[in-house]
């Protein structure tokens, strides 16, 4: 096995930072990054994404590679999901469980090529995940291969994304499905482009160097694509489901719990939390995540005790927003799972005052990927 890290120092600014201070972004610390959190306001980066196009810089996210005679050994070792035989170019989500069943992180593998494949995890996570990742390698035949400050990566989102690619661009990216990446030589750089999205929306991500994202930045702006934060970015993939590490997933809430059981594969061979997932999924879990939808305009917000009809404490909010898209006040929550069933009517305590709810799917807004 051997391990490589590339340039040991990590920078706390993304290679885009001076950009958003440039364009009076408000900046605030996310996942040990300083990053744009909105430029002219959540509400309106939110509808250009709904509606048109809207660019993202995630360059804090992490990337990882693994090569080698027995990389896709490592990775169904590691991963809840399956990669056996898949066609290259794939994209899996899925996560990294320890043996107890709580979640190291949400991740997706690209399939790169044979043996090639292409980890991008979660920014607050880059040091942990890595650090446990080279923890599980022992024994692989594998370069494992921490990319996270090699990499820049912008997100373009919204029903006009594969348009202004191609347009501003010049990527063609048509022909691309859903969950799918692949290499593009440009201008004498290998870029990694994927189409998967974080929004519910269809998008694009592109990888490549600093240098290359800094000039695909000033080209999407000039030509009038909105700059995004990740204020609108968390009320996008909330709208619509998707889990935030740290909120919706941790070290005590498994994929189970949170009801991401799709994507742990219990028919492949054994991998890390394979036995302890497999009890939960068959007897059941002490909480389940939730969707909640008040009866009033008040906001939830993450830690808000959720409550029974007698007033007990049967969990608390992960998320909560007054949604922007269809006008509603709702949240994610955690609770104890005699209470899961949509339909149950229950409280949450926002500040001093209590107001009446009631669980309904977790999924506020209907996505609209290109399949």
């Amino acid at each position: 096995m051997a391990i490589r890290q590339d340039n040991q120092q990590r920078e706390k600014r993304t290679c885009l930072y001076e950009k958003h201070v440039a364009m009076g972004a408000l900046i605030s610390p996310f996942g040990g990054f300083e990053m744009p959190i909105q430029y002219v306001g959540i509400v309106p980066e939110h509808m250009a994404v709904r509606q048109r196009v809207g660019m993202f810089d995630v360059s804090h996210m992490g990337e990882v590679t693994v090569r080698g005679k027995d990389a896709e050994r490592y990775v169904q070792h590691i991963f809840t999901n399956s990669v056996a035989g898949a066609p290259i170019g794939k994209i899996f989500y899925g996560m990294m469980c320890y043996e107890d069943g709580g979640t190291v992180d949400d991740l997706l593998v690209y399939v790169m090529g044979e043996n090639d494949y292409f980890l991008v995890i979660n920014a607050s996570n880059i040091d942990k995940d890595w650090a446990w990742m080279q923890q599980q390698a022992a024994g692989f035949d594998i370069e494992l291969t921490n990319q996270s400050d090699y990499y820049g990566q912008i997100a373009v989102q919204g029903p006009l994304a594969e348009e202004t690619i191609d347009r501003v661009l010049g990527l063609p990216c048509q022909e691309m499905t859903f969950y799918t990446a692949k290499y593009f030589d440009v201008e004498g750089e290998t870029l990694i482009i994927s189409r998967t999205g974080y929004t519910g929306e269809d998008g694009f991500e592109i990888y490549a160097t600093h240098a290359y994202i800094n000039n695909c930045w000033d080209k999407m702006i000039a030509a009038g694509v909105q700059a995004c934060g990740l204020g609108c970015r968390d009320t996008l993939r909330f709208e619509v489901g998707l889990p935030l590490y740290g909120d919706e997933l941790s070290a005590d809430i498994s994929p189970i719990m949170a009801g991401l059981g799709m994507f742990v594969k219990l028919d492949k061979e054994d991998f890390i939390g394979k036995e302890a997932l497999a009890r939960q999924k068959a007897e059941g879990t002490a909480r389940k995540l939730v969707g909640i939808e008040l009866q009033d305009k008040a906001i939830p917000r993450h830690g808000y005790p959720v409550l029974n009809k007698q007033g007990e404490v049967i969990g608390e909010v992960t998320t909560g927003y007054h949604t922007i898209s269809t006008d509603k006040s709702v949240c994610m929550a955690l609770i104890d799972s005699a209470y899961a069933p949509l339909g149950t009517e229950v409280d949450i305590q926002i500040r001093k005052k209590v107001f009446p709810g009631v669980i309904v799917k977790k999924r506020f807004y209907e996505k609209h990927y290109k399949k």
